[in-house]
C-alpha cells in the first residue's frame, strides 16, 4: 500500500501529470512545501524578482504553448502583488493558474498571518477563483482550475491553497492524464451572406492564436483581422485598418465584442450587418478581390520610412531602430515581443514575426522582460527580441536578474526618449507645450543597469553604433540589452 501524500506533493504530482513543466514562483511562508514537492515532480521552478512578473511568465507561457502556464506565489501581499497582472491575462485571452499560498483554515477569522480573501480579491479577473478546502479534494481542484483555464475561451483562474491544507496528509490518488483534456465546444452557424459583397472577419486574441489570420482567410475567402490592440482602430499594425472597417457591409465577430476597441460598433458604417461568430465552418465566400484590396489596406505604410534616416548626431528615429532589429528576428520561428506607449506602437508598426506577444488589450505595460523570459523558456532554440520603452522598463528591470539566473537569452531593445511619451502626447493634444510637465523621466544608460544585473548592455545615442550594439548583443550568449536613444514622437497614424 502506498504511504499517504502531503498535500503539496498531490498538487504537484497533479500538476506534472496535467503535462506542467515550470512553476512560475516568488518564494514565501506559505508556500515552501510546495517548492519542496516540486523536487519530486520534476517541476523547475523559474524564481522570479517580483510576482506580478510571475503572473506575466504564465500568460506567455499560455499564449505560446496553448496549455496553461503555472503561477506560484505566497499569500496576503504575495497574491495581492500578483493580482493586477491577471487584468492583462484575462483581456488577452491567456490560459494559466495562479496558485496563491493562504493562511491555514484553522486560523481563519483569528488575525491569522497575512489573512485575507483572497479569493474575492481575484475574482473579477479570472474565469473562476476560489479556495481549496482539503487535501483530500486538491487532485480534483487542480484538474478543475486546468480545465476551466483552457475551456471555452482561455482565461486565467485562481486557486488558494492554505498552508495546513498542503500539509496535511491523504491518500487521495493523482490525476489521470485524461482527466485533464478538453473538447473544443462544438458550434454551428446560422446566418446568410445576403447582399454582403465586402464582409470581415474581426476575431479576437484566442481565436487568432488558435488559427492565426492565414488559415482563416484560407479556408472562408474572408479577410481575417485580429484585435488585440488597446489602440484598437488605430493600431498601427493593421495600415488602414480604420478605413477597412467603414468599407465593411457585413462584420463577422469571432471570439471578439463590438466593444471600445471598436468604438461599441461606430468604427463600421450604418447599415453594415454584425454577427456573432462561433466557428468558420462551412463559411465560403467566393470574392478574392476584396480579400486582396483590405490585405494591401492593412499592409500599407508610408513610402518615406523606406529612405528615413536619422541625424547622424542622434538620437534615432525608431524606424530607423526597428529596421536594424528587424535583422534579429528574420527567422522561421522568432517571438517579437512588444510593450510601452509610444515605441511599442512604432515597434508593431515596423516589425513582425512568426509568433508575437503584446500587452494586448488591457492597455497595461510593464510584461515585456517577463514575456521575454517565459518566451525564451517556451522557444529555447529561436530568437526572441523584446522591444520596449524606457517606461515599461522600470517595471521590472530586476527580470534581468531572472533571466541571467536561468539562461534565457533573449535581447531586450529599449527605445529611450526619457519620457512617459504617451502620456505626454496626450498632454500636447490636449493643453499645450506649455502645460506639458510631469512625465519627464531620465535618459538613464539602462544597458549599464543590465550590465550590473550581470547581462550583456549596450547604450546607444547615434544611428552610426546602432548596427554593431545589435550584433554584439545577439552573439552575447546571455540575456542582453541594448539601450538606444530615440526620438519623442507621437505613435504613427495613417489618416
Amino acid at each position: 500500500m502506498k504511504s499517504p501524500l502531503r498535500g503539496a506533493d498531490l498538487l504537484a504530482r497533479s500538476l506534472a501529470a496535467a503535462g506542467a513543466r515550470h512553476l512560475f514562483a516568488l518564494s514565501g511562508n506559505h508556500v515552501m512545501p510546495l517548492f519542496d514537492a516540486a523536487l519530486d515532480a520534476k517541476l523547475s521552478i523559474v524564481h522570479v524578482r517580483h510576482e506580478a512578473a510571475a503572473v506575466h511568465m504564465a500568460d506567455a507561457w499560455g499564449r505560446l504553448s496553448g496549455e496553461p502556464g503555472i503561477a506560484l506565489v505566497t499569500g496576503g501581499p504575495g497574491h495581492a502583488n500578483a493580482v493586477g497582472a491577471l487584468y492583462t491575462a484575462l483581456a488577452s485571452e491567456s490560459p494559466l493558474v495562479l496558485i496563491s499560498g493562504h493562511a491555514p483554515l484553522a486560523e481563519l477569522g483569528k488575525g491569522a498571518f497575512q489573512e485575507m480573501d483572497q479569493a474575492a480579491l481575484a475574482a473579477p479577473l479570472t474565469k473562476a477563483s476560489w479556495v481549496a478546502r482539503s487535501a483530500d479534494t486538491l487532485a480534483d481542484d487542480i484538474v478543475r482550475a486546468w480545465r476551466q483555464a483552457k475551456s471555452g475561451t482561455p482565461g486565467p483562474v485562481h486557486l488558494s491553497v492554505p498552508n495546513d491544507v498542503l500539509d496535511a496528509t491523504t491518500d487521495a490518488r493523482v490525476p489521470d492524464i485524461a482527466q485533464f483534456l478538453v473538447e473544443k465546444e462544438r458550434a454551428q452557424n446560422r446566418f446568410a451572406f445576403g447582399e454582403a459583397r465586402q464582409p470581415l472577419i474581426i476575431a479576437g486574441p484566442a481565436a487568432m492564436r488558435e488559427k492565426g489570420s492565414g488559415e482563416l482567410e484560407e479556408a472562408t475567402g474572408i479577410p481575417v483581422i485580429g484585435l488585440e490592440s488597446p489602440r484598437g482602430v488605430n493600431d498601427p499594425s493593421l495600415g488602414r485598418l480604420a478605413k477597412v472597417l467603414a468599407q465593411a457591409d457585413l462584420v463577422l465577430l469571432l471570439g471578439k465584442r463590438a466593444d471600445f476597441t471598436l468604438k461599441f460598433g461606430k468604427a463600421f458604417a450604418p447599415g453594415c450587418r454584425v454577427v456573432d461568430l462561433h466557428t468558420v465552418q462551412g463559411i465560403s465566400f467566393q470574392d478574392r478581390t476584396w480579400l486582396e484590396e483590405v490585405k494591401s489596406a492593412l499592409r500599407f505604410r508610408p513610402a518615406e520610412w523606406n529612405f528615413l534616416e536619422s541625424n547622424p548626431a542622434g538620437p534615432v528615429h525608431p524606424v530607423e531602430l526597428c529596421r536594424e532589429v528587424r535583422k534579429l528576428i528574420d527567422a522561421p520561428d522568432a517571438v517579437l515581443v512588444s510593450d510601452g506607449g509610444e515605441f511599442g506602437q512604432w515597434a508593431q508598426a515596423c516589425l513582425g514575426a512568426p509568433r508575437r506577444i503584446i500587452n494586448g488589450p488591457a492597455g497595461a505595460i510593464g510584461s515585456a522582460l517577463p514575456f521575454a523570459a517565459a518566451a525564451k523558456l517556451a522557444c529555447p532554440g529561436a530568437p526572441v527580441v523584446a522591444m520596449l520603452g524606457d517606461g515599461t522598463f522600470g517595471f521590472h528591470m530586476a527580470e534581468i536578474d531572472t533571466a541571467v539566473r536561468h539562461a534565457l537569452n533573449y535581447v531586450a531593445v529599449i527605445g529611450n526618449d526619457a519620457t512617459w511619451n504617451a502620456e505626454y502626447q496626450i498632454q500636447l493634444r490636449a493643453y499645450g507645450e506649455a502645460r506639458a510637465r510631469g512625465c519627464e523621466l531620465l535618459p538613464t544608460r539602462y544597458g549599464a543597469v543590465a550590465s550590473a544585473l550581470g547581462a550583456h548592455g549596450e547604450d546607444v545615442s547615434t544611428p552610426a553604433g546602432l548596427q554593431s550594439a545589435l550584433r554584439r548583443a545577439a552573439a552575447a550568449g546571455k540575456p542582453a540589452c541594448v539601450n538606444v536613444m530615440i526620438e519623442r514622437l507621437s505613435a504613427p497614424r495613417y489618416d
